[in-house]
């Protein structure tokens, strides 16, 4: 009985631990806290100036210690082997720092315009590699939280699983009930009203990518038309003809978001070849910057 009990409150206490641990992974406690971590920046640096010290020795060097640790998270995906788990852990960081370092860079730059094209320079790849940054994660999020893609899925396998999508749905369509055949009278044309709807509105649904523009804008607009085309048949048909339309309903939703997953990870794979030479390429003006800064601070150019 005891150790029921000990196993009871085991359970509930991981599973209070797990809430936590969902609860401090939300949007709602994470933003109030790279504000508060944001202000501390700020405070510190102010502290720092009031002792008649260059605060931008020390956002500067915040910052690109910053920097340094982004870039390692690029060199650990490429190089080490790390489970879907710790790539997740990674990725969550990378964000959660990315933004930090954001409030940074604006006490850096004093909230002032460079003045020369190498400071142009700095201040338009941080920007870039900002910007990306915060659209790439917008492409995670979207990927999880408006569709419910499956992880096991990649942009390669998604033309087999659309190939076969494109199968079920005929062989549902061809379908004939083979009880229709012993009664004298006719029956009333219900398969045809479905291949017609097949013909017309779904055959090259199902058989191309389609919808790219609406998935962009987040519009179920294309979507909408063709259920309510399902659900406005299924009023005139019998029971056998209604299950079946409540299939084929299941595979078009399936491959809308079949369509979805490929625009988001077409514009993941772009991404990548903007936020990644940006990033190597911010790193190298970086380090040209803080030998510029030092040699012209100790006097040895």
């Amino acid at each position: 009985m005891r150790s029921a009990v000990r196993r009871a409150s085991n359970s509930s206490m991981g599973g209070r631990g797990l809430g936590w641990g969902r609860f401090l992974n939300t949007q709602t406690v994470q933003a109030p806290l790279i504000a508060a971590i944001s202000a501390g920046l700020f405070w510190l640096v102010w502290i720092y100036a009031s002792s008649l010290r260059d605060p931008r020795y020390l956002d500067g060097w915040i910052l690109a210690g910053g920097m340094s640790l982004q870039l390692y998270f690029h060199i650990a995906i490429k190089t080490a082997r790390l489970s879907a788990k710790s790539i997740m852990r990674w990725r969550k960081v990378h964000i959660f720092l990315g933004y930090l370092l954001l409030a940074a860079f604006v006490s850096h730059s004093d909230l002032s315009l460079p003045d020369t094209g190498f400071e142009w320079a700095l201040w338009a790849g941080f920007a870039l590699v900002s910007l990306s940054g915060i659209f790439g994660s917008y492409l995670t999020w979207a990927l999880k939280a408006k569709h419910g893609i499956t992880e096991g899925l990649s942009f390669d396998r998604i033309p087999a699983r659309r190939a076969q999508l494109a199968q079920e749905v005929h062989a549902l369509v061809t379908q004939t009930d083979p009880s229709g055949t012993e009664i004298a009278l006719p029956a009333p044309p219900y398969e045809a009203w479905i291949m017609d709807l097949y013909t017309n509105h779904l055959r090259d649904f199902f058989q191309t990518p389609g919808h790219a523009t609406a998935h962009l804008i987040a519009s179920q607009r294309p979507l909408t038309r063709l259920t309510d085309e399902i659900d406005d048949l299924s009023r005139y048909v019998d029971k056998k003809s209604q299950d079946k339309l409540a299939a084929i309903k299941t595979l078009m939703i399936e491959k809308d978001r079949l369509d979805f997953a490929r625009v988001y990870f077409g514009l993941t794979k772009g991404w990548l070849f903007v936020h990644v030479p940006a990033t190597y390429a911010l790193v190298v003006l970086t380090v040209l910057h803080i030998l510029v800064v030092y040699a012209f601070s100790s006097g040895a150019w």
